[in-house]
Parts: structure tokens; C-alpha cells; sequence
């Protein structure tokens, strides 16, 4: 197997990409702060995240009741 280099990012897209990481990380901290779910993305899929997140729209673990659609 050989080791590829990462691909470089031109400077502007870095900042691009951390603007719009940093808008993110501070809309979900908000979300948070007033007890609002979100919805996000996991490896299986959209799912909700948050205390009053709606059930159905919560991941289910192996731990969890997960109700059938």
C-alpha cells in the first residue's frame, strides 16, 4: 500500500470551511443553551439530538426501546 499525500486546500476554502464550521458549532451551542433539539448527521443516517427531540427522531441504541415506523 503506498501513502498518498493529502490533497492541499487553497487558503481561501480553508477559511471558507472554518467560517462555516465555526457558524455551525455556534448554532448548535445556541440550540442547547434554549433547550432545542437538532437534527443531525450519524454514520446511519439524519437524527435528532437534544433533550425534547422527538422519540422517533432519536438514534437508537442497543440499550434503547426504539420504536418501529
Amino acid at each position: 500500500m503506498t501513502d498518498q499525500p493529502s490533497p492541499t486546500i487553497d487558503p481561501k476554502t480553508q477559511a471558507t470551511l472554518d467560517c462555516l464550521r465555526r457558524a455551525v458549532e455556534k448554532a448548535l451551542e445556541r440550540k442547547r443553551r434554549l433547550g432545542q433539539y437538532a437534527i443531525v448527521w450519524s454514520d446511519n443516517g439524519p437524527m435528532a439530538v437534544g433533550e425534547d427531540a422527538p422519540p422517533h427522531l432519536k438514534a437508537c441504541g442497543d440499550d434503547q426501546d426504539c420504536p418501529t415506523a
